[in-house]
């Protein structure tokens, strides 16, 4: 990875396609991609394509004259907060959602309704820290913690989780959810952690590396050396 990159919007990008990439070559079945816009990755490929052995892949876009749309085959207009058509319930194996949540202002109401359109498997990328952006609105950062209480009230396992940890990065979380959870056991490792291992500090937490202290960490230093050396 270029030690150029844009540390701020295209970094995680490039992170959580990674992540995509890991999983999404395993699914079949019918697979949406929900608020996808022009289902690009930023990288100059599609989501479409990673999902290689899925059978049907479908968009949604939330109105014909918003930015993205297509006008594709089979393309689906979907407001989220609103109560989903009984055509549309179960419909889809896995349903994939990208960094669209934050912008919508019922987001308990959109999760349910990305949970009720799968037979199975939900995946989500969400900030958990970044700038404000969209001149669409920008209501919510997540937490992981979040991420595994909504699967939960939504009859779903959190299967996957994870996060970038770049120094001075927005940071993304990437989970995925799974209703039928004796069918990956093997697969996900159905961990769950706030703690990022690369954080050497008091307070090892998810962003805590993109967010620098470096006062207060020059301040515990301080105090170490002067109770070694000093107060000794």
């Amino acid at each position: 990875m270029s030690l150029f990159i844009d540390k701020i919007h295209r970094l995680p990008r490039v992170w959580s396609n990674q992540e995509l990439r890991k999983f999404a070559g395993l699914f079949k079945g019918n697979v949406v991609n929900v608020s996808a816009w022009q289902d690009a990755d930023k990288e100059g490929s599609t989501y479409r394509a990673y999902f290689s052995q899925a059978d049907s892949y479908t968009i949604t876009n939330w109105k014909s004259e918003a930015r993205g749309y297509q006008g594709g085959e089979g393309e689906i207009f979907l407001d989220l907060e609103s109560d989903l058509t009984d055509d549309l319930r179960g419909k889809f194996d896995v349903v994939f959602n990208h960094t669209t949540l934050e912008h919508i202002f019922n987001v308990n109401k959109a999760f349910a309704n990305l949970c009720d359109m799968s037979k199975d498997v939900v995946i989500i990328c969400v900030p958990f820290l970044q700038q404000y952006h969209g001149e669409y609105g920008d209501y919510w950062r997540f937490t992981p913690l979040l991420m595994k209480k909504l699967f939960e009230e939504n009859g779903m396992e959190l299967a996957y989780l994870s996060f970038n940890n770049h120094k001075g990065s927005s940071v993304y979380i990437f989970a995925i959810g799974v209703k039928k959870t004796g069918q990956w056991k093997g697969v996900f490792n159905y961990d769950f952690t706030c703690l990022d291992p690369d954080a050497n500090r008091a307070e090892p937490y998810i962003g805590s590396l993109a967010l620098s202290n470096a006062a207060h960490r020059f301040k515990v230093r301080v105090g170490r050396w002067v109770k070694k050396n000093v107060l000794k």
